[in-house]
């Protein structure tokens, strides 16, 4: 399974862990108004483990080490591996009575029982990743990052270079900040790539291909100003724009044909969605300081030409603790419209260009709620992070025929997010 895409897991660890390891040309914009830290070195580690309800599980440790060359020149590599295993929705709808799948390789089958949701039970994957960062002057007032990635999963693996210049103004009071990126990916499915919208052979006749590997390239802009307001407040504004080519299809996805009558699945075909996409995202930051505590609060809006709109509000509160601190989080993300080609199953004699019932690209909604607390150590900082979020979406789409009324074709989706976290210089 490919970890890159986007999806409820991913999203829950990127929370879980951001602020704590900036890689992107966004996060480096985020960081362009703080002043260089005084230790030679900096080693930051975590350890997430995130588990959903009867469903996947991962576990990812992170280590990034950072060296400052100089007053205004560092670098950093991080390393990352993610581990996930668990079954996971194929996209199929539930039925009343029991219904068998191919697996991806074709070479078995499994079985979900009747009124449940199929879950694929052969999702499993590890991926290695590992990046740098590198900031060097340009000046007086002006840094370069530059910054470079690699993962490897047993199907997808990954290769990125980008670079974001950061300009001070009014006394380095203001940062403005402009970066790109660049990802040539490759996708090797387990059994190859499926035709989209071809229908699933029954075992063990082999399914139909359009390859064994598809290549997909990912272009990312971002302009960004991060203003000092006064001696208490940062503000920060990015607009970034992405654009994707290539195989976009998640080969690992059904959708089911149902009679149009009865709501009863008659056949399962593979997803299909279009080859480019267009994505653009306003993010707004502020932190403000209370005495020795700290809010911090975010807002960011996404649309893309899919058809899909989504609002995210996240909301940090550090309480001080005389050197330890309580850390509130509250985060709420809304997908308000679903992508224009998602379809929960599709009806006998439909005709459709592309089509997908990945919950992922439907209305949902996400709410993300935990508290973290650190204490100081001799030479850095250990903290715990616990917590709980829940994703809801339409269980019961109106004119679902037949059997479909009844089915929860949107179940909610429950899971624990447990992060420890230790930080050292010297």
């Amino acid at each position: 399974m490919q970890l890159k895409k986007p999806g409820s897991i991913l999203h829950a660890l990127a929370a879980a862990t951001c602020g704590l390891f900036a890689g992107t040309p966004a996060a480096q914009a985020q960081m362009a108004a703080r002043p260089a830290p005084p230790s030679t070195w900096e080693v930051d580690s975590a350890l997430l483990i995130y588990s959903e309800q009867d469903r996947v599980t991962a576990i990812e440790p992170v280590v990034r080490i950072k060296k400052q060359l100089s007053e205004d020149e560092d670098i950093a590599f991080k390393l990352v591996v993610d581990s996930l295993t668990g079954p996971s929705p194929s996209g199929a709808v539930p039925s009343t009575a029991s219904q068998t799948f191919t697996s991806p390789s074709g070479n078995d089958i499994y079985s979900t029982p009747a009124n449940a949701v199929p879950l694929d039970p052969t999702f499993l994957d590890t991926r290695v990743a590992l990046s740098f960062d590198w900031t060097r002057p340009l000046g007086a007032e002006r840094r370069i990052v530059y910054t470079g990635h690699g993962s490897k999963e047993f199907d997808y693996t990954s290769i990125g270079l980008g670079a974001t210049v950061l300009q001070d103004f009014n006394s380095r009071n203001t940062t403005v900040s402009a970066g790109l990126s660049y990802n040539a990916d490759r996708v090797e499915p387990v059994g190859g790539a499926p035709s989209g919208l071809a229908t699933q052979p029954a075992f063990p006749a082999v399914k139909p291909i359009v390859g064994k590997s598809e290549g997909k390239s990912v272009f990312d802009a971002l302009l960004g100003v991060t203003q000092l307001v006064n001696r208490s407040t940062l503000t920060q504004f990015n607009y970034t724009f992405g654009r994707d080519s290539g195989y976009l299809t998640d080969p690992y996805k059904l959708v089911s044909v149902v009679d149009p009558v009865s709501g009863i699945p008659l056949q399962t075909i593979y997803e299909k969605r279009p080859e480019d996409r267009s994505r653009n995202a306003l993010y707004w930051r502020m932190l403000k300081a209370f005495d020795r505590d700290v809010l911090d609060l975010s807002y960011r809006y996404y649309w893309d030409d899919w058809g899909i709109k989504a609002h995210t509000v996240d909301l940090r509160y550090r309480r001080d603790l005389d050197g330890r601190y309580f850390e509130p989080h509250l985060r709420y993300s809304k997908q308000s419209s679903a992508a224009d080609f998602y379809r929960p199953f599709l009806r006998t004699g439909e005709s459709v260009q592309f089509a997908s019932a990945d919950y992922r690209l439907a209305p949902i909604s996400t709410l993300t709620a935990g508290v973290k607390y650190a204490v100081p150590t001799k030479t850095g900082e250990f903290s715990v992070r616990l917590e709980f979020m829940l994703q809801t979406g339409e269980d019961h789409p109106a004119g679902a025929p037949g059997q479909l009324a009844s089915q929860d074709l949107f179940p909610d989706t429950r899971a624990l997010i447990l992060q420890f976290s230790y930080s050292l210089g010297w």
